[in-house]
């Protein structure tokens, strides 16, 4: 099965089977088919796109239901460390996070559910990531999560002192404060 738990319910890391040879490697980054077998069917409807630099911390963000995203997040060039906070209250990982090392090398997808506050930093030269959602991007229906909530304690993966953040993540909240309206449906 190209699915492998995480340990929260619904966050799931896809390895794709790639054919390599000498000409190089195919693999398919997303079947719907494939996703369907395992009971996880989604329908993307919007492709993103970063590329960043080292030291790069993007996140923690959300967006609130109605509008809340389903993620399918991936590197396509260097390495991130990809980290999700669970946010649905009442579920039995409610604060609790969760960190890959997604790498254009590994070609491990990290499968982030409705529910979870995403981001992630860059811990190679440059990072390209890209991912899918399952919802169109709705302004109004931001939220997000202090990077450094000592509540959190999460290891970017760097010294936080070298961490390039926007301007915007910097006066986030932290979890104890934000807003959101995720509950969770087990």
């Amino acid at each position: 099965m190209p699915f492998t738990e995480t340990g929260l319910p619904g966050l799931l890391v896809f390895e794709p089977k790639v054919f390599a040879d000498s000409r190089g490697y195919f693999f398919e980054s997303y079947n719907a088919n494939t996703f369907a077998e395992c009971g996880t069917e989604y329908k993307f409807v919007q492709d993103n796109q970063a590329r960043s630099t080292y030291g790069v911390l993007r996140g923690l963000h959300y967006q609130q239901e109605p509008y809340a995203q389903t993620k399918l997040v991936r590197a396509l060039e260097g390495r991130i460390l990809d980290v999700v906070v669970d946010i649905r209250k009442g579920s039995p990982t409610y604060g609790k996070s969760f960190a890959i090392e997604l790498s254009a090398e590994n070609k491990k997808q990290l499968l982030v559910p409705k529910g979870f506050a995403h981001g992630y930093s860059v811990l190679s030269e440059t990072a390209e990531v890209m991912y899918k959602c399952d919802n169109f991007y709705h302004k109004a229906s931001e939220g997000g999560i202090i990077y450094n909530d000592p509540a959190l304690n999460i290891d970017w993966g760097f010294d936080l002192k070298d961490a390039v953040v926007s301007d915007k993540d910097l006066v986030l909240p932290t979890l104890a404060n934000c807003v959101h309206n995720f509950v969770y449906q087990p």
